[in-house]
């Protein structure tokens, strides 16, 4: 790509973009998943490499953005310029389309460059080919319901122990109809997690307690375990109760009750019609799905520990 205007960064307090209300993004939500693919991006990137990009993918509600998903993107950066891996990212969208058709492209992640000592953080978060970036992304979200893309920055300098995230739009400066820069403004960013998203961090920020939280993690699976026998032995107890309260009321036993026979009835409807054979199925299936991604998850343990043991050792030599 050919040189630009520069960037400019606004400051570090979060102002009036600007763009009239309608079409000002104020807020932009970050959900976890998208934190650790840039940070897995960030760990595997070449040697050498100053900085990664990526596509931000998710959906725009007024004026909030909420950013669900991300791939990476191949890029090169030298002086002024920058290239693309244009293709690439087509193929990427393409792909991530077929799976969620709600998503759509809201923007373009970075990394902050690396800093030295003593050197301000702020610095670090925008460069002039960051105008470059941020107008091949700007032409992404024409389809969408962006009037500028939303820019991410994560920086992994690791500053205070703390992994700090920033999000930028940009607006246009110009002279006499000319432009002469990108002014970047920073918007209110906010991290958010589904209830899914939740229990695997959660499960993650257990994992990280080692051995000593071996037998803790191994004792809620058993009572896991046990309470989802009580929860069935419990489930079943009531089904044959209410099938002999039936029994009886039509063998005349027991006079009829209008309000525990609706009650059955409202239970009973709110359950599928599925043929005996078809249920098998799905339960050997989801069961087999079960097992598989347990499976996955141990060899991925497995894999991580010898890495990290791996690592010692040379560390060691």
């Amino acid at each position: 790509m050919a040189n630009s205007s520069p960037a400019l960064l606004l400051n570090n307090e979060i102002r009036n973009t600007g763009l009239n209300d309608s079409q000002a993004v104020n807020s932009v939500v970050v959900h976890p998943l998208v934190l650790l693919s840039i940070l897995d991006h960030h760990t595997r990137r070449q040697e050498g490499a100053g900085r990664v990009i990526g596509t931000l993918l998710g959906r725009r509600d007024g004026d909030k953005v909420e950013v669900t998903n991300c791939f990476a993107v191949p890029h090169a950066e030298r002086d002024e310029e920058v290239a693309i891996g244009k293709d690439f990212n087509r193929q990427m969208l393409a792909l991530h389309l077929r799976a969620n058709r709600n998503e759509t492209v809201v923007g373009w992640y970075a990394t902050a460059f690396p800093t030295e000592d003593g050197e301000d953080s702020s610095n670090s978060c925008l460069a002039n080919t960051s105008s470059l970036i941020h107008e091949f992304y700007t032409g992404e979200c024409e389809d969408a319901a962006m009037d500028s893309p939303v820019h991410l920055v994560v920086d992994t300098s690791l500053v205070n122990d703390s992994v700090a995230l920033k999000g930028y739009i940009s607006s246009a400066v110009t002279l006499n109809g000319e432009p002469l820069a990108n002014m970047f403004h920073e918007v209110r960013l906010l991290l958010k997690s589904s209830e899914s998203e939740r229990i695997v961090v959660d499960e993650m920020i257990r994992s990280m307690g080692g051995d000593a939280n071996a037998n803790e993690e191994k004792k809620e699976e058993e009572e896991s375990t046990n309470s989802l026998q009580v929860s069935m032995e419990k489930l079943l107890e009531m089904l044959e109760t209410a099938s002999d309260y039936v029994g009886k009321v039509v063998d005349g036993t027991l006079d009829a009750d209008d309000a525990i026979g609706n009650q059955i009835a409202d239970t009973l409807s709110s359950i599928p019609r599925i043929r005996p054979e078809v249920f098998d199925k799905m339960f050997s299936d989801s069961m087999q799905d079960l097992l598989m991604v347990s499976y996955l998850s141990n060899i991925t343990k497995t894999q991580l520990t010898i890495a990290e043991k791996l690592n010692q050792a040379l560390d060691q030599e």
